[in-house]
């Protein structure tokens, strides 16, 4: 039996790294507990409500973060605000999957219209590695707002 898992970010801001996350990935943050909101409501308003009302002192409510697939399929992704910053390269990284089915020319120009996309949400490019088949497509190396790595492939 395969297992589910949830995928977790240590961050300095949780809030602002899984916004980051949220849209490469085409995830949502999840309304807060027993809360329904409506068609267009902004779940993180719903979140900054519910944490007041819980009585969370300010200084905390941004001491963790979530997104999920709104299709259900993908994990979900926790972020966990930590003290410390990054030292070193990620010993894990997230490989976004933007350009299935494509090869050669038209898969790099997808890979470039993605970056691009990213770029303007705060992303930083690394470097690109062109295709050699039959091994490798192709893939772009790039960093999160907060360092991590990650590669569009």
């Amino acid at each position: 039996m395969s297992r589910h898992i949830q995928i977790t970010f240590d961050a300095h801001d949780p809030r602002a790294l899984s916004v980051f996350w949220r849209d490469v990935l085409g995830y949502v943050h999840p309304a807060p507990p027993g809360v329904e909101l409506p068609a267009g409501a902004d779940p993180l308003a719903a979140w900054d409500d519910f944490l007041e009302r819980m009585g969370v002192p300010e200084e905390r409510r941004n001491s963790s973060s979530a997104i999920e697939d709104p299709d259900g399929a993908g994990p979900r992704v926790f972020f966990q605000q930590v003290p410390e910053d990054k030292v070193a390269k990620n010993r894990v990284h997230l490989d976004v999957r933007a350009a299935p089915g494509l090869a050669g020319d038209e898969r790099m120009a997808a890979l470039e219209a993605e970056c691009e996309r990213l770029l303007k949400l705060g992303a930083t490019r690394v470097q690109r590695y062109e295709p050699q088949p039959p091994m490798s497509g192709g893939h772009i190396v790039m960093l999160d707002p907060e360092g991590n790595e990650f590669c569009l492939d």
